[in-house]
């Protein structure tokens, strides 16, 4: 507000006694020195919408944070000077940060660790952490700087935190899976993802009600598959318009009624939610092939795939949308239609996934996850979406790298749908995180040759025994057949021949990054009591499990599978051995023998109707269920394993029982 109006509108408030007019003087000259000692820098940006985000900018515009995910340290960067000062190590897992409105304190989410710390920049010392639930993601503060709110992906909760107590003084229900949070400028209303369904949650930070739960609509299914776009999933990022008359979602679309084909299931989405209505509006989706049609020199649609996120030009004229899988930008004039005007084929770095904009709005700043360090780009005033160009080269985050380079580059393999570069995928479409969202699952069921799939978690993936619902496969290589048919990737290689020297090198990076077990942790279970144990009805529960109702029959040993029994005589994996393959009643009627693959040198072959056991840990986490996803809750695979008992022997338990039961499935880690 200009000093003029600010004393002008405290004179029409005043009462004429000398008592007041002596307060405003004092108030008017308070605000005169304010302005006078803030002219000798730059002054702090008024409040304004925010998201939570890896990568933010300080008050003053000067200093740049950002979250190191897998190397567990925070990097502090001099924006003018594109220079690492410093490098902070912080807890497990960093996700979301924020900083304080005096520029001093830095709060972090550390995923793995379940908690907030505050980090002091100057002493590079982490002053306090505060456990907020589990699993913390996304984290923004209140525009006084007195409350954190930090969304709880495990725990399905928001946070409140008392920054200067440092204490948690609420926990808000948001939904299954919260991740993203978007915060209004004046700090009234919070907006939360529900990270695979697409719900929004609306939320009042005063009274802590939910005022609406936004769904995304499916795109309409068209006759041509290639363009028809499916199901909202996976929202990435929330983030607010500048006039914060409008929240846009980065996410993806998927057709769970086409057999897996890269060009025809997953597809790249900006949806829009207008905040005065409540509503989604539907026209202003931008979609491939739609509002995402920027031609390449042959005049086709440049593929891009896996949106991380979206900023907005100071005016709202012009958005930004940062392509996580495919590695590019691209842009749109929000006054010239809404489409796609322009785009940067493949920003330098590896699975960009955040970013902020300098406060004049000519400069963005890009995080790249897994190459760890940071892309420029100058965004020319003026321009419609061409004058967008990579400034320099990229400033490098970490001093040294917690992952061993085969790790790293199996890490990157797994999220890079950027053909140009690695053989994964074909013509940008997706990334095996396409499906295995976070390493982890979409909650959705995919059409196959085999009949209808449900997507499995890669948590303990090489614990678990045989690969694939019916066990077809026991040799990671196998999966060439899914890149080749599925993802279109890796087309120069034989399946029915060893693969070449460096297909396998490939293979073996992806699986050394798979073994990690600090990469896909067993998700821990927010059903448990605060110490971390089972609840009285889970005990219960799990003496049925071992003993009247029979699961540990086959859901057996630490990985809850006997699949891992499935050996030939010299203890080695095979898929010859199916005596652990089972009849559980639970056969789709679209499911079909499948008559083996070349690698398998086609004596993989499988009935219809048998499956491999999957584990049990974290299986909370993993809905819906069965190998056709055919179950919605765990207590709806246990009223169909009743129908015949071939399930275990769950057909004489009680309905308290059955609580008992699910209660301690719940709550398996």
């Amino acid at each position: 507000m200009e000093l003029h109006q600010f004393l002008f509108r405290l004179k029409l408030q005043i009462k004429p006694s000398f008592a007041v007019k002596l307060a405003a003087g004092a108030v008017a000259f308070a605000v005169l020195a304010c302005l006078a000692s803030c002219t000798s820098g730059e002054e702090p940006a008024p409040p304004a919408p925010q998201s939570g985000s890896s990568i933010v900018l300080s008050p003053d515009g000067r200093m740049l944070y950002i979250a190191n995910g897998d190397t567990n340290t925070v990097s502090v960067v001099d924006a003018k000077d594109r220079k690492l000062v410093k490098e902070i190590a912080v807890g497990k897992e960093p996700r979301g940060i924020a900083v304080s409105p005096d520029g001093e304190t830095l709060y972090v989410t550390c995923r793995y660790a379940g908690s907030v710390e505050w980090i002091d920049i100057d002493s590079e010392k982490v002053l306090a952490a505060v456990k907020t639930g589990i699993e913390p993601y996304g984290i923004v503060i209140s525009p006084d700087g007195g409350r954190l709110y930090v969304s709880n992906y495990r725990s399905g909760t928001i946070a409140v935190v008392d920054v200067k107590d440092r204490t948690v003084v609420k926990r808000v229900p948001a939904g299954e899976n919260p991740r993203a949070v978007a915060l209004s400028a004046d700090g009234g209303t919070l907006y939360v993802s529900n990270y695979l369904s697409g719900n929004t949650v609306v939320l009042d930070t005063g009274a802590w009600t939910k005022r609406a739960t936004i769904g995304l609509a499916p795109s309409p299914d068209v006759k041509n598959r290639k363009t028809s776009q499916g199901i909202p999933n996976t929202v990435e990022q929330l983030r607010l318009t500048p006039d914060g008359g409008q929240l846009w979602e980065a996410h993806l679309l998927t057709n769970t009624d086409t057999p897996i084909q890269f060009e025809e299931v997953i597809f790249p989405a900006l949806s829009v939610l207008d905040l005065q209505t409540g509503q989604e509006i539907a026209k202003a989706r931008k979609e491939l092939f739609a509002e995402i049609d920027v031609k390449d020199k042959f005049g086709k649609t440049s593929i891009v795939s896996n949106p991380m996120d979206v900023l907005f030009s100071p005016d709202g004229s012009k958005a930004y949308a940062l392509m996580g899988g495919s590695e590019d930008l691209v842009v749109f004039d929000l006054e010239r239609g809404g489409r796609a005007s322009g785009m940067i084929r493949h920003l330098p770095g590896d699975f960009p996934i955040g970013m902020t904009l300098a406060r004049d709005g000519s400069m963005l700043y890009i995080h790249n996850s897994n190459s760890h360090d940071m892309t420029f780009v100058s965004l020319p005033q003026g321009e419609s979406g061409g004058g967008a160009r990579v400034d320099g080269e990229p400033l490098r985050l970490i001093e040294q790298d917690r992952l061993t380079p085969e790790q790293r580059l199996g890490k990157t393999l797994f999220y890079s749908a950027n053909s140009d570069e690695y053989p994964m995928t074909g013509t940008m479409w997706m990334s095996c995180a396409s499906c295995h969202s976070d390493g982890q699952v979409d909650a959705l069921t995919l059409a196959t040759a085999k009949g209808p799939r449900n997507v499995p978690s890669n948590v303990l993936a090489f614990e678990t025994g045989l690969f694939m619902w019916d066990g077809s496969r026991d040799d990671f290589g196998d999966y060439i057949h899914t890149i080749q048919g599925e993802m279109g990737g890796m087309m120069d290689a034989d399946p029915a021949k060893p693969l070449p020297e460096e297909t396998v090198k490939q293979f073996a990076a992806l699986e050394a990054y798979l073994r990690m077990p600090d990469q896909f942790p067993v998700p821990r279970s927010p059903y448990r009591t605060e110490d971390g144990g089972l609840t009285a009805e889970a005990e219960l529960g799990k003496a049925l499990f071992e003993g009247k109702a029979g699961c540990i029959a086959c859901h057996a040993a630490d990985a809850f599978t006997d699949s891992g029994k499935a050996v030939n005589r010299e203890g080695s994996l095979t898929t010859d051995n199916t005596d652990y393959l089972h009849d559980v009643g639970t056969v789709h009627a679209a499911d079909t023998p499948y008559e083996g693959d070349e690698r398998g040198e086609f004596k993989n072959k499988r009935a219809r109707g048998l499956y491999d056991t999957p584990t049990l840990r974290g299986i909370y986490a993993t809905a819906p269920y069965l190998h056709d996803g055919s179950a919605a809750t765990l207590e709806d695979v246990i009223a169909r394993a009743a129908d015949n008992d071939k399930h275990g022997q769950v057909s004489g338990l009680s309905e308290t029982e059955i609580g008992q039961l699910v209660a301690y499935l719940k709550q398996i880690e």
